[in-house]
């Protein structure tokens, strides 16, 4: 669950080399790079470089652990293997004397004889999860089943493809609350609300919240260069729930960049920073901010940053969400639907935050609604 794919590795156990021939002969195989008995790789028409290894039965764990995370976290494996008496590699555990077979047919029995706790594909980046793992301090990571709702989606009253009513009915067949955020203010590109507009939204809420399902009234509102929120008070006062995001100037200086944030989470009324770091995945780079005051300013204020599950921006990215939970600073997940299609991505929200470390008690969604009102209240 890394944010991009650069090739594609597939692992099989077969005792045939008939595998190896179908994969060379798949339809959208635009070149054979390599064949042989037990490894082929291929470039699809789609672009994209394919390697297949087939292994043994006995081997597949330590293979799929060998291929598995980053090369870092497999050389330390590879190092604690040796003081053991061992031999690591992607056929498996050996002793190094006798060059006898030890262990290596799940990842689990791997890290067993290694004398460690089953690591998470997730965390394997030699971040200190072996070190952890070796002490019994693994994190207990959320999982999809821990969320209870999803907190920025939008509506037709501003960008997205589906009524309010839509996106609640589909949002219930697996939370079991969710917020409403539709823009307010001058982003005309997200046809913002105007004041006329954001009443008929609220009555539209309140209606529908007479429902089985709850519906937080909520906006996406912006902070503009100076940091002050473009969202008149009696308006936000309305509100159950607001996060607010940067949405222009995103040039400014790390200083100027990071008092505009700090300053839009001092407003009374702001519980969220949406998408934080402004990125785009191959379209737009982060902008620069001084990511430790903006912990601490959110610790002061009692505002949560925003791991944005929209494919294009998983914003928090995974280092920014361990350093988060480190400040222990509260989190939530967002998928920014646009359309009904889009609430599957909370799964890659969840998938971030697992590679950032957070258990359920670091992420907002994992509460029931009445304590989630609590805990956000300023």
């Amino acid at each position: 669950m890394k944010e991009t794919v650069k090739d594609i590795d597939i692992l099989a156990i077969s005792k045939s080399t008939k595998v190896i021939d179908t994969f060379c002969k798949m339809k959208n195989v635009r070149e054979v790079i390599a064949k042989g008995k037990t490894k082929a790789t291929i470039f699809l028409t789609e672009g994209l470089e394919v390697d297949l290894r087939v292994v043994p039965k006995q081997s597949y764990g330590a293979a799929l652990n060998y291929f598995t995370g980053a090369k870092d976290h497999n050389i330390k494996l590879r190092q604690i293997a040796i003081k053991k008496g061992y031999k690591l590699s992607e056929y498996g555990l050996f002793n190094r004397k006798t060059e006898k077979f030890v262990g290596g047919r799940t990842e689990e029995e791997l890290y067993k004889l290694l004398g460690m706790n089953y690591i998470e594909p997730e965390l394997r980046e030699d971040r200190g999860e072996i070190e952890s793992s070796i002490k019994n301090k693994l994190p207990k990571l959320i999982t999809i089943k821990d969320i209870k709702a999803d907190l920025q989606m939008h509506s037709t009253f501003s960008d997205g493809i589906n009524s309010i009513e839509e996106m609640a009915n589909e949002a219930k067949k697996n939370l079991k609350y969710i917020a409403i955020t539709d823009h307010y203010g001058s982003l005309k590109i997200a046809h913002a609300m105007d004041k006329k507009r954001f009443q008929k939204y609220s009555k539209e809420i309140d209606k529908l919240n007479k429902k089985d399902f709850t519906i937080l009234k909520a906006l996406e509102v912006d902070i503009d260069k100076n940091g002050n929120i473009e969202c008149p008070n009696e308006i936000l006062k309305e509100l159950d729930f607001c996060i607010a995001s940067v949405h222009r100037a995103f040039t400014m200086n790390k200083n100027e960049m990071t008092k505009r944030i700090c300053k839009a989470m001092e407003n009374k009324y702001v519980n969220v920073i949406a998408h934080p770091t402004g990125r785009l995945i191959f379209e737009r780079d982060p902008y620069d901010f001084d990511f430790k005051k903006i912990c601490t300013s959110a610790n002061q204020n009692n505002v949560a940053l925003e791991i944005n599950a929209f494919p294009n921006r998983l914003d928090l990215n995974d280092s920014l969400i361990k350093e988060a939970i480190s400040n222990k600073v509260k989190l939530t997940i967002g998928t920014d639907s646009h359309s009904i299609e889009h609430l599957r991505f909370i799964m890659f929200g969840v998938e971030m935050a697992r590679r950032g470390w957070c258990e359920k008690r670091n992420i907002l969604n994992t509460l029931d609604l009445n304590k989630f009102i609590k805990t956000i209240k300023r």
